[in-house]
């Protein structure tokens, strides 16, 4: 079967959930066993959002082949399991780059480049890419922005393009609006969705079916008066409500049907037994929870969540896992000090010290650990976290006061966190860190190995700055193991504390692995670390 090709568009207001609904119908087909892949396509001129700070645009993910790459790809292999690549998100400046990258190598002959039909034909290039490589039955697109904005014209217009291009049952879009609820007067409105499709229709492109979201339901006089302004049928308005966990949203949109029109509008066929269960089974776990723990994240971006999104699901996924709600209590760490630190941890049943950059909060991540370390609280630190777990270490207990990384203070006598030796020449930011998957070697016999049941694994980097091996020894004899090596490099990768409940800190990112039906095993023991801590804390209390 040819791939057929699905593209999400937005408008009236961004952050509307594109890459929730995309990854939502996706798993609706998937579950229908189709072979279903999703890209999202961003608008802004960077390249990649790996120099972006995380209060611009959430964080940034990283796939097994070591793309930084928007958020919304950690959404869709969340939701489908399966792993993104460099070809799953597209931005205006790779684009712009390749072409003009070709203008100076003379692949032009000559002509004057245009974005008319040079940029466009390049997105149309990368919009078929992936349905090209024969894997996929369908490729969903998500076009990020909103219509309307003059960035996203160039997209619309390559969509514009391939619909005319393509057979009429091989394409289909999708948009996204949003209806307002006016509560003086007591109603919903669709105008911002009429106008929203108008700028969307004269820009070439009509929407086959529409979904609305909206804090309301929306009455079938509506959805028929949507339906006639906007030139869809009445069944291809889609009812988006609020809800409860974005795990939900497969179920609301099946509710409402959207797969069966996107199914006959494609005209696919041969594949129809919808098989949800266990998503149901997960849902299940998700909402009716026997234990419940408080998570302390201590980080430097908390103000915005989606700084940290991965982690927050991740926790959801382990979460579930164990059958416990994980209420997640965000610190900034910038602000915590030995003095208040009693006051916003005390409570807490695990600490996770979060990834980062930059100098800013470096002090108050380590008296979180000093504090968590010395009364036996569940401990999880991820790359920056784990090399200040390795800081901390230095400081209060092997004795070296000054210990630091050279990120931190270049001229420390002690760096027990060094720029990486291949990192040392390095002048571009862009894409230049140690990125993608890699492989380590647990040590046998360690809590490392006991939690990923297996000797070797596989994990997702994105760092400049290692453990010092010239500390490995002093490190060792005090009882904090390096538990996990790169077997190539000698890269440290874990450590793990002796002689406490659970202190497991790691290089690499568990977070952008942890998937609904595969929860990732470190947030899983970490979690189940925490409830044992909760009863044991109880029994102290109550004996």
């Amino acid at each position: 079967m040819e791939s057929k090709y699905i593209f999400v568009t937005g408008g009236v207001t961004s952050s509307l959930g594109k890459g929730i609904i995309s990854a939502s119908l996706a798993k609706l087909l998937q579950a229908r066993g189709f072979s279903v892949t999703i890209q999202k396509f961003d608008p802004y001129i960077n390249i990649d959002p790996g120099t972006l700070n995380p209060y611009e645009h959430g964080e940034c993910f990283v796939t097994d082949d070591g793309a930084e790459t928007d958020l919304d790809l950690g959404h869709y292999e969340r939701f489908l399991n399966i792993p993104t690549s460099q070809a799953n998100n597209v931005t205006t400046g790779k684009i712009y780059n390749h072409v003009i990258t070709q203008e100076r190598q003379g692949a032009y002959l000559g002509k004057t480049v245009q974005v008319v039909p040079h940029i466009t034909d390049e997105i149309k290039r990368r919009l078929l890419l992936l349905g090209q490589t024969g894997e996929y039955d369908i490729v969903i697109t998500e076009i990020g922005g909103c219509v309307g904005d003059i960035e996203s014209l160039p997209f619309i217009e390559a969509v514009r393009q391939l619909r005319w291009e393509l057979p009429q049952s091989d394409s289909l879009v999708i948009h996204l609006t949003l209806l307002p609820y006016l509560k003086a007067a007591g109603e919903l409105k669709t105008k911002p969705t009429q106008h929203s499709v108008k700028a969307l229709s004269e820009a070439g492109v009509q929407p086959d079916i529409l979904v609305c979201r909206s804090e309301h339901p929306i009455p079938l006089e509506m959805r028929k008066k949507i339906a006639l302004f906007c030139n869809v049928k009445v069944n291809s308005v889609i009812e988006s409500l609020d809800a409860e966990t974005i795990y939900d949203v497969p179920l609301m949109m099946k509710k409402e049907k959207l797969d069966d029109r996107v199914i006959k509008k494609l005209k696919l066929s041969g594949k129809h037994e919808l098989n949800l269960d266990s998503w149901k089974e997960f849902l299940g776990r998700l909402k009716n929870p026997t234990e419940e723990v408080h998570i302390a994240l201590v980080g430097k971006y908390v103000e915005l969540p989606d700084a940290y999104k991965s982690i927050i699901e991740a926790f959801i996924h382990g979460g579930a896992a164990n059958e416990c709600k994980v209420r997640i209590k965000t610190i900034q760490s910038e602000y915590l000090t030995r003095d208040n630190i009693d006051m916003l941890l005390g409570k807490s049943d695990g600490v996770l010290v979060a990834p980062g950059f930059g100098s800013r909060g470096f002090e108050g991540k380590l008296e979180a650990i000093k504090y968590v370390r010395e009364r036996n609280v569940p401990f999880l630190g991820i790359c920056l976290g784990m090399q200040c777990a390795a800081v901390e270490f230095a400081r209060n207990v092997l004795g070296l006061s000054d210990a630091a990384s050279t990120e931190m203070n270049p001229n420390t006598i002690n760096p027990v966190i060094d720029l990486m030796e291949d990192q040392k020449d390095v002048t571009q930011k862009g894409g230049t860190m140690r990125l993608g998957s890699y492989i380590c070697e647990l040590r046998k016999g360690s809590r490392a190995q006991h939690i990923y049941g297996k000797t070797k694994i596989s994990e997702r980097h994105r760092h400049r700055y290692e453990f010092n091996n010239k500390y490995l020894q002093a490190f060792e004899e005090n009882g904090m193991l390096a538990t996990g090596i790169n077997p190539d490099t000698n890269l440290v990768e874990v450590i793990e504390l002796q002689n406490h409940p659970w202190f497991v800190a790691a290089q690499y990112h568990p977070e952008l692995k942890s998937t609904v039906l595969n929860p990732h095993p470190l947030f899983v023991k970490f979690i189940k670390a925490a409830i044992q801590h909760t009863k044991t804390k109880n029994d102290y209390l109550k004996g």
